[in-house]
């Protein structure tokens, strides 16, 4: 079990995610960057849906009540335990008594503690993901106890460890497939779409992120239809807004790009103020 000492700006449990739900207007939701998450499930031999702890900006402190073995991967904030920096991308067995804290922003801003065996959250429509108004709680509090599913542990015969590509973090460039209503925008539209480094705007959230620069739009809004994480829509004011893991299933801006699943999982890494380029694939 672990305690939560301080819970930080928004740490949510979260999984692969609800898929199978959108008739009934469940976003999926899961990990905002499924790659850094999946990362520590496998060094822990864990099952790929197990629960993670998904951590923005740093800022927590959590106190192990028994001893644990743990991974954190994704964004670095320079780790501690009981004041000792530790390593990221490495199983590491933490004592009993030991509290977990995070420093000042290396990289990312998303980091993924993952435990052994996962997270034994209740699940709700076959998912542990933290959503409001689908699970009892949208995001951790102080004095939350968190329990590890011990039944699914494997034993650890190896403490891994693994380097990963920091581009992961670092590149702007984000590659995307032609959206259904690409067709119906202008060469000039399409140029000033493919062509300008975007910034993110401080409107960046599970949701989605809105981009400060204007593309012209002359477009009419669409039937409402079908959204995915990372559909990007061209909103009436020419802002583009892209949609991350807790999206609604429907929308009625012209879906212009759509994000590759390693794209969708870079631009997770990121906030405001940071910059984007859109690549066609």
């Amino acid at each position: 079990m672990i305690t939560v000492l301080v819970p930080g700006i928004y740490s949510t449990i979260q999984d692969l995610g609800r898929t199978g739900f959108a008739h009934i207007g469940v976003p999926i939701s899961g990990a905002m960057d499924l790659y850094s998450a999946s990362i520590g499930n496998q060094l822990l031999n864990n099952e790929a849906c197990a629960a993670v702890l998904e951590i923005t900006f740093g800022g927590c402190k959590f106190q192990f009540e028994k001893t644990l073995t743990i991974c954190l991967t994704g964004a670095d904030f320079n780790p501690t335990i009981n004041g000792v920096v530790i390593a990221m991308n490495s199983v590491l067995e933490i004592p009993k008594g030991a509290v977990l804290s995070f420093g000042t922003k290396k990289l990312g801003i998303r980091t993924y503690l993952s435990v052994l065996g996962g997270f034994n959250s209740e699940p709700v429509l076959e998912s542990r993901s933290f959503y409001k108004g689908i699970t009892a709680s949208s995001h951790l509090k102080k004095g939350d106890q968190l329990f590890v599913n011990f039944e699914k542990s494997i034993i650890i015969t190896s403490y891994a460890k693994i380097k990963i590509d920091e581009q992961h973090f670092s590149t702007n460039e984000l590659l995307v497939t032609k959206g259904p209503e690409f067709e119906q925008l202008s060469e000039a539209q399409k140029n000033s779409i493919l062509n300008t480094v975007f910034t993110i705007s401080n409107d960046n959230n599970r949701v989605g992120y809105r981009l400060e620069e204007i593309v012209e739009n002359k477009l009419n809004s669409i039937l409402t239809s079908g959204v995915l994480p990372g559909t990007v829509q061209l909103t009436p004011s020419g802002k583009l807004i892209v949609l991350m893991r807790d999206c609604q299933v429907t929308g009625g801006y012209p879906r212009v790009l759509q994000l590759t699943k390693e794209s969708i999982n870079r631009v997770a890494q990121k906030s405001t103020h940071d910059h984007i380029q859109f690549v066609l694939k």
